[in-house]
């Protein structure tokens, strides 16, 4: 078990090193991809290492050992990069927001590292479906609102009440792909019904473009897959009382 678990760690901060810093530095030089596209393909392999996460290790708290080892090791690492050179022509972070990166590391893993505690460790693991779930429709329907929002967007919504200008389109597209992502989830990943399976998407897709919409400060990383494990939970026991 030791050295599986061993074996979990060495992969997962292999797709890290290479999926999700590397992959995005080779996409950018290669291609000349747009910053924000960058960004948004890093945001989106940062919220599929959840898979790992869940598959490669034997017990939730081995998981939650992991998700903070990364912590350990690349918190510093960033820390010392933001002061190179290099660093301040980074693709990866908004321009004028160091420190970025290094916030959004401590905000997604402890956001893993929560949703694993809950939905593995207190509730089962029978129940570790919802973290992947709800982090995948995230990282998908967040990505969509950021890029539709900046490159579509017309109308801001409420502008007077939120800090950072965000678009009518925007969070539509959130809603949108945020559904697409929890119906292919629950059906591809938790082998549930098509039908229970599309009406939790149609009912929570609007709560996690509410919750981005209002979230400030990069805290829709753990505000949004919060949200959303807590009204896909409640939801999966009425349908099971219901015989879905």
């Amino acid at each position: 078990m030791l050295r599986s678990d061993l074996t979990g760690a060495g992969i997962l901060l292999a797709y890290y090193v290479f999926i999700v810093a590397l992959l995005p530095i080779l996409l950018k030089v290669l291609t000349r991809t747009p910053r924000e596209i960058v960004r948004k393909f890093h945001h989106i392999a940062y919220s599929l290492s959840i898979y790992p996460l869940l598959t490669l290790f034997s017990s939730w708290y081995v998981a939650i050992a992991a998700a903070s080892l990364l912590i350990v090791i690349g918190y510093p690492a960033l820390l010392i990069l933001e002061r190179t050179s290099w660093y301040q022509r980074s693709f990866i972070q908004r321009q004028g927001q160091n420190g970025e990166l290094r916030r959004q590391l401590l905000w997604v893993q402890s956001s893993f590292a929560l949703l694993i505690m809950l939905f593995w460790g207190v509730l089962g693991v029978r129940w570790q479906y919802i973290v992947a779930v709800s982090v995948t429709a995230w990282g998908f329907g967040d990505a969509a609102a950021a890029l539709v929002g900046k490159h579509f967007g017309r109308r801001i919504v409420l502008p007077r009440l939120l800090k950072e200008p965000k678009t009518y389109e925007g969070t539509a597209a959130m809603a949108v792909v945020s559904a697409v992502a929890l119906f292919l989830t629950l059906v591809l990943y938790a082998n549930k019904p098509w039908h229970m399976s599309l009406v939790i998407a149609l009912l929570v897709a609007p709560i996690c473009a509410l919750v981005e919409l209002f979230s400030r400060w990069g805290l829709d990383t753990l505000t949004v897959p919060l949200s959303t494990a807590l009204a896909i939970l409640p939801l999966t026991l009425l349908f099971r009382v219901i015989g879905w």
